[in-house]
């Protein structure tokens, strides 16, 4: 050390982390946060039961407000809303009062979330909310603090420590707000009969999209079909079977009723010396896998995977059995699966 150095060597540094001690602050989080998450759902009450009917009764969209970590998780409970059939959209606070309040109109309702509850930044949507009476529901962990004495509902967070060892950084708070948030746009999701079917409406790109997809949207028909008539034989069978390339081939009646399917392995299992001579009714399975049109692609593919009887291809069929198209795994690929 030179004479001009005057720093002296910090003997009570702390110890830097080990890799267990990662994973025992990682586990301590997850615990801080679990519990609070369970005081959170045995607190939920009255208040919760009327924040639901509130935003059920409005007629415009829901608010949702908060600043710094609570304003991005009330961006991800607008977006979850809005994804779930409940009109919803994130006003922030800060520019609410250089003009977005007239984001904010009557027929709305305002969410705003904080967790001292002092946040000035809200004051300008707070009071934008009482002049219009609009109905206000207040996040916070905090009753008596100036937001939570603003709401016409409050929903207070239980009291929970933040995760983590200086216990500053909003960790837990901000875990009971989006849990919060998420269970109120379920329970709407619930209440207004939200859909399968709906929900694909909002999200109809992507891997989710094609899984929500109806089965008559991605199935082939008419022509495209592998049918014979029940009597034929084998030989001629099979050259309809090769030529439509599916790997299966349906029997229908002259109604167009599905009566039975023959697969590759049916032709495995039937290998004899007159196999080509035999009336393909000996040969097909007489309970083949089916799917409806309105299924979901999900189901197809579920049914196609199921661990039991594995299938490749299924015939689309009616409520009468007629055959109305057929899908392969292939077309499920295709769709964006995978």
């Amino acid at each position: 050390m030179n004479s001009g150095d005057t720093t002296l060597p910090n003997t009570h540094a702390p110890r830097a982390p080990q890799g267990a001690d990662d994973l025992a602050i990682a586990r301590d989080v997850l615990a801080t946060e679990a519990a609070a998450l369970n005081a959170l759902a045995s607190s939920l009450g009255a208040p919760f039961i009327a924040a639901v009917e509130a935003l059920l009764n409005i007629t415009g969209r829901v608010v949702v407000t908060g600043m710094g970590k609570s304003g991005h998780v009330a961006r991800k409970i607008a977006a979850t809303m809005a994804s779930t059939g409940t009109p919803a959209l994130f006003v922030h606070p800060a520019e609410a009062a250089h003009g977005d309040l007239g984001m904010i109109v009557r027929g709305d309702a305002v969410i705003a979330l904080s967790n001292s509850g002092e946040a000035q930044e809200l004051a300008a949507i707070v009071g934008h909310a009482h002049r219009f009476g609009l109905p206000l529901i207040a996040i916070t962990s905090k009753a008596e603090s100036t937001l939570g004495q603003a709401g016409d509902i409050l929903l207070q967070l239980p009291p929970a420590p933040e995760a983590g060892p200086i216990g500053l950084a909003p960790t837990t708070s901000t875990t009971l707000q989006m849990a919060l948030g998420d269970a109120l746009a379920v329970a709407l999701l619930a209440r207004r009969g939200f859909t399968a079917t709906d929900f694909r409406s909002f999200h109809p790109g992507g891997k989710l999209g094609a899984r929500l997809k109806r089965v008559r949207e991605l199935m082939h028909k008419e022509d495209e079909l592998p049918l014979v008539a029940p009597g034929i034989t084998m030989d001629k069978a099979l050259i309809t079977m090769t030529a439509k390339r599916f790997g299966l081939l349906g029997v229908v009646d002259a109604q167009h009723r599905l009566l039975g399917v023959v697969t590759d392995g049916d032709l495995r299992r039937a290998m004899s010396p007159d196999l080509l001579c035999r009336p393909v009714e000996e040969i097909m399975n007489r309970s083949p896998k089916t799917i409806a049109p309105e299924a979901l692609a999900e189901d197809a593919l579920r049914e196609m995977n199921a661990p039991t009887r594995p299938v490749t291809a299924l015939f689309v069929v009616d409520e009468a059995n007629m055959v109305r198209g057929i899908l392969h795994i292939h077309d499920l690929l295709r769709a964006g699966f995978v």
